[in-house]
């Protein structure tokens, strides 16, 4: 049925193969993407991220396609954090594929789709097509391609996207700026401060700024010191994150005061994260460790707080810490501190992951145990 003649029967036998969803379900749906039809290459893209991360038909675009003629309403509609756990290996096949359909899907709703898919699935092996995928002037293609290039998180990516820093479209030019942050190129640091000398927008500003803060070089100093101070939280939370990863110690007393008088949350939990990274790694009542971990009741912040505490667990006294401080956390907080430390722990970690998963809480006890084979997955 996937060789019919007529569209909509393929696109029926492709609906059926995706709801069986076993592993013989895979190699039917890498040749449905070779279709010539865009809802039959969407829809294989989607069942096989499904097959990978179950239930992501249900929200991926084939969830919601609208078809006139050969037009789909694009929504993409995943966040960030929407990924393959490292332990789940995806067969090079399935990336190849999306690879091809990223550089040249029958229309640009197929390749953007591809090109998100790619993200998820942490494709490595399709950067070359994502590199090319960023040239195809789409600004959701491109667009989506940057955000895979960030999931997938190769520095060797970096010097692919430098030409987009000064894109005419912000959407896609916020998205290479904060890709080639999240890369620590810094060899686009020249650039990345003309950007923010001249921005388009506050928002190009903001990136820029929270871009040279991902990349420590120490002749920022100066320049974060001089935002600490600005009337943009945002702003003020981007030098802050600088100050946090140049750990200067002389920046101590600074901080401090800009942790205990700030009111807007953004600068807030930046301030506290670059205390915790210039050592203030104490718990107490409104220490800023426990501020960060406040942090993680909130649907709101938990996100932030939570990227923040990755970064700070490489410090092996911050992932002691943590560690101990599972034992009297609340719950949201245990099964965020079972997340952070899977991404952030060492061997030591495991016997306080195994601990956790023994907590009555079904949910708490379930985040350990995912947490636990993530982490023996990276050691």
């Amino acid at each position: 049925m996937l060789s019919d003649p007529v569209a909509e029967v393929r696109i029926e036998a492709v609906k059926s193969i995706v709801k069986i969803g076993t592993q013989a379900s895979l190699d039917p749906l890498i040749q449905a993407t070779r279709d010539n039809d865009p809802e039959v290459q969407i829809r294989a893209t989607d069942g096989l991220v499904n097959f990978y991360y179950p239930g992501y038909v249900e929200q991926g675009l084939s969830a919601s396609l609208r078809r006139v003629s050969n037009f789909f309403k694009q929504t993409f509609t995943q966040g960030p954090d929407v990924v393959i756990p490292p332990y789940v290996k995806v067969r090079p096949e399935v990336i190849e594929a999306l690879g091809k359909l990223a550089r040249g899907g029958v229309n640009m709703t197929v390749r953007a789709n591809a090109a998100h898919a790619i993200g998820i699935l942490r494709g490595q092996a399709a950067l070359p097509d994502l590199y090319e995928a960023l040239r195809s002037k789409d600004d959701v293609v491109m667009y989506e391609s940057l955000y895979a290039i960030q999931k997938i998180r190769d520095p060797s990516a970096a010097p692919h996207i430098a030409y987009l820093l000064r894109d005419l479209d912000e959407k896609v030019q916020i998205a290479a700026i904060e890709t080639t942050g999240l890369l620590r190129n810094q060899e686009a640091l020249p650039e990345l401060r003309r950007v923010l000398a001249d921005p388009r927008s506050k928002k190009v500003a903001r990136a820029a700024l929270t871009a040279i803060a991902m990349i420590p070089n120490q002749e920022n100093h100066s320049l974060f010191l001089k935002y600490l101070e600005d009337r943009d939280e945002h702003m003020r939370a981007a030098a802050a994150e600088g100050l946090a990863r140049l750990k200067n110690a002389e920046d101590m007393a600074t901080l401090d005061k800009a942790f205990n008088g700030e009111q807007k949350m953004p600068a807030r939990l930046a301030a506290a994260f670059a205390l915790v990274m210039l050592g203030r790694n104490e718990i107490t009542e409104f220490s800023p460790l426990q501020y960060l971990i406040n942090s993680l009741n909130s649907t709101a912040w938990r996100g932030v707080g939570r990227a923040y505490l990755i970064e700070a667990a490489r410090e092996v006294k911050v992932r002691r810490t943590l560690e101990e401080a599972t034992q009297r956390a609340t719950r949201d907080e245990k099964i965020e501190l079972a997340l952070i430390l899977s991404r952030s722990g060492d061997k030591d970690t495991l016997p306080w992951l195994e601990k956790l998963s023994r907590d009555p809480d079904t949910r708490v006890a379930q985040a350990a145990l995912d947490a636990s084979r993530t982490l023996k997955s990276q050691l």
